[in-house]
């Protein structure tokens, strides 16, 4: 303000005046400026120290509640088998968690039996002493006896064999061998290979699961897939090949059902091949949503829908229900009915009865592609399975079934121009020779 002041002094009079009446009046001025100065910085350091004390103080005195345990809280798991179920889980992922494999209906997850420190819900889960109940999406009943399997019985193993290979939606491919079938160069040799070399079928190999119905046929197993299980019954040796309509042929084909069944009591879908059908492409995308249960044909009219088709039970997939489970009881205890008979003719004979009974949805699957040798379509660019049904011997659908997996060889390397003029035809009666013609 001075400086400012005397840098404008002027030579006139007035300026003279002006400033020389200033004058008399500065030091006083500037030793009140100076005063309410420093007055006004201690006032301001006493604000600034009471504050940040202030701020001190409240941080030591509060305390971040622990966020990140609450949350984890309800997703705890055991590292017991039983509680790990492939694709679906125990009844039991938290809706806090629903990245978490295993992850089953969104009930409360505490499967350890632990009380989370939030959640109040969790109070209600079981103790860690009972296994959590199972319950799918399609209601299945609640009794899988996971503790019984384990101390023994029929189906030993089985859960853990089943959980190991299924996909995500909790689905299995099984195929049932002997040590006929499962020999070198003999059907089990073929199924893997069409798997190998079929288009878009070499990924779904490691959900397949292999039922060896003797330990030989296990130990061939063993050394060409994964994924095997010894399933055998007392007093019946199932080693050699089985005749058609042969008494070990019917007990061979009856006990498939009896596992089946039990599969589907543990709340798995699967889709049954029997081991003399190749797999070219992959079958799942004509199974619809609706069904209960989808089959192939051994006549198909045209209609997917029509309960007049002829039903072939060599390559069928069922969802685990109520109603899928008591059908395949049903199946089962018909067998007595009708003596001398495989499981195909008893289920077309009650098929109409038992869907209408147990209001199952049922859908035949379209030859155009889930073929056999009884009915095929014509189009190689549809085909997914050709089933060597209508085909008698051993020998004979080895014979046949190499030859159809050399023809889809050629078949994918022919031009594209070429392919859409390639063509099955049916196998011929002497020699059962499947040839692949262009027109």
């Amino acid at each position: 303000m001075y400086t400012s002041q005397y840098s404008h002094t002027s030579t006139s009079d007035s300026s003279v005046t002006w400033f020389s009446s200033s004058s008399s009046m500065a030091p006083a001025s500037k030793a009140a400026a100076v005063v309410g100065e420093g007055t006004a910085r201690q006032a301001a350091s006493f604000v600034v120290g009471a504050v940040a004390t202030l701020t001190v103080v409240l941080l030591f005195q509060y305390s971040t509640p622990d966020y990140g345990r609450a949350a984890r809280a309800p997703v705890q798991f055991s590292t017991s088998s039983r509680d790990h179920c492939a694709g679906a889980g125990n009844n039991g992922t938290a809706k806090a968690a629903p990245a978490i494999a295993g992850a089953g209906s969104g009930e409360e997850a505490n499967v350890t039996g632990k009380t989370p420190t939030i959640a109040p819900v969790a109070k209600k889960s079981k103790p860690a002493s009972s296994p959590p109940t199972r319950q799918s999406d399609h209601h299945v009943p609640s009794s899988t006896h996971l503790e019984e399997e384990e101390e023994g019985g029929e189906f030993q193993g089985l859960a853990t064999a089943v959980k190991r290979v299924a996909m995500d939606d909790k689905t299995v491919i099984i195929t049932c061998v002997n040590h006929a079938f499962a020999a070198p160069n003999s059907l089990l040799d073929l199924f893997l290979e069409s798997f190998r070399i079929g288009d878009g079928t070499p990924e779904l190999l490691r959900h397949v699961l292999i039922i060896a119905m003797d330990p030989t046929a296990f130990s061939r197993c063993q050394a060409v897939h994964p994924h095997c299980y010894l399933y055998t019954m007392p007093g019946i040796d199932f080693t050699s090949e089985k005749f058609f309509a042969s008494k070990d042929y019917l007990e061979l084909v009856w006990s498939k059902l009896k596992l089946q069944r039990r599969i589907l009591q543990l709340g798995y879908n699967f889709l049954f091949t029997d081991v003399d059908i190749v797999w070219l492409r992959n079958p799942f995308k004509h199974v619809t949503v609706y069904a209960d249960m989808a089959i192939s044909s051994d006549v198909f009219f045209g209609d997917p829908d029509k309960i007049d088709n002829f039903p072939n039970t060599g390559f069928f997939y069922v969802k685990p229900n109520a109603r899928t489970i008591e059908m395949t009881k049903s199946w089962h205890d018909a067998r007595s009915n009708h003596p001398g008979l495989n499981e195909q003719p008893v289920f077309n004979i009650i098929k109409k009865d038992l869907m209408k009974k147990l209001k199952i949805k049922l859908q035949y699957l379209d030859t155009a592609y889930i073929g056999g040798f009884c009915n095929h379509g014509k189009d190689l660019s549809k085909i997914c399975t050709m089933h060597a049904n209508c085909c008698i011997g051993l020998a004979s659908k080895i014979s046949d079934l190499r030859g159809v997996l050399d023809d889809w060889k050629n078949y994918t390397r022919m031009p594209p121009w070429a392919k859409q003029n390639a063509r099955w035809t049916v196998p011929e009666a002497q020699d059962g020779t499947l040839l692949l013609v262009t027109t």
